[in-house]
């Protein structure tokens, strides 16, 4: 089963960021650039990354009308990122105008995933915000099995739900799971949550790992942390 490490360098600037990568030396993880760090420096980051030789997960979450997207995705294809997503509430033709978009006239294109709900929302916020009143399980099956119909190539979601994703989808459907720490971290911000050992066991094939690495007092020893429970 295809499975890695990302790191989600979600730094303010190109110079926090080169810093912090740097501290791997000859390593070369996965990385993913969010919306603060693009917002703060624009595609010449995505392209200096990947330059270095990283692998990229370009974390914009695109959630507009359907032509919209597919033209913005159509200039996110040409940064030659390994992975890009949207929302999966932005319905089924929005994420197939998002393929169309992103494919290269060679027929290439990144990996595309959708993101279900946010690692960050419960079932309680989603009803009293969101005024979705079913289970939250209902819904994230609900939206992968939108985003496989629609042709993408796997969901957002947390490792909670990543075993019952891959029995709605197939297994050859890809969870990427945020919301991973330590048993002895702090979950932060986040809601629904466990660990690099638990999400394996649960199906996750890419965990996106955040604070847990880049606020460690060393950061490539719980990379490697990361690595040996997610992959060992």
């Amino acid at each position: 089963m295809e499975r890695d490490v990302i790191i989600a360098c979600d730094f303010d600037s190109k110079q926090k960021t080169l810093e912090f990568l740097d501290l791997f030396k000859d390593k070369k993880p996965f990385v993913k650039i969010g919306m603060e760090l693009y917002y703060a420096e624009g595609p010449s980051i995505v392209k200096e990354i990947k330059e270095r030789g990283h692998k990229i997960f370009l974390d914009l979450k695109l959630h507009d009308i359907p032509n919209t997207v597919k033209k913005a995705m159509a200039v996110l294809s040409r940064l030659d990122v390994d992975m890009c997503n949207l929302h999966a509430g932005g319905t089924v033709p929005m994420m197939k105008a998002a393929i169309e978009g992103l494919t290269r006239e060679d027929g290439a294109r990144p990996i595309l995933i959708a993101v279900t709900q946010l690692t960050s929302t419960d079932e309680e916020t989603m009803k009293k915000d969101l005024l979705i009143d079913k289970p939250l399980d209902e819904v994230v099956m609900h939206y992968a099995k939108n985003a496989l119909d629609a042709g993408l190539d796997g969901v957002v979601c947390s490792p909670l739900e990543s075993g019952k994703v891959h029995g709605v989808c197939g297994e050859n459907f890809l969870t990427v799971t945020p919301g991973v720490r330590f048993a002895d971290g702090n979950v932060g911000d986040q809601k629904r949550v466990t660990t690099p050992k638990k999400a394996k066991e649960l199906g996750s094939n890419y965990i996106v790992v955040g604070r847990p690495i880049t606020a460690a007092s060393d950061p490539v020893e719980a990379y490697e942390r990361c690595l040996n429970e997610f992959l060992g």
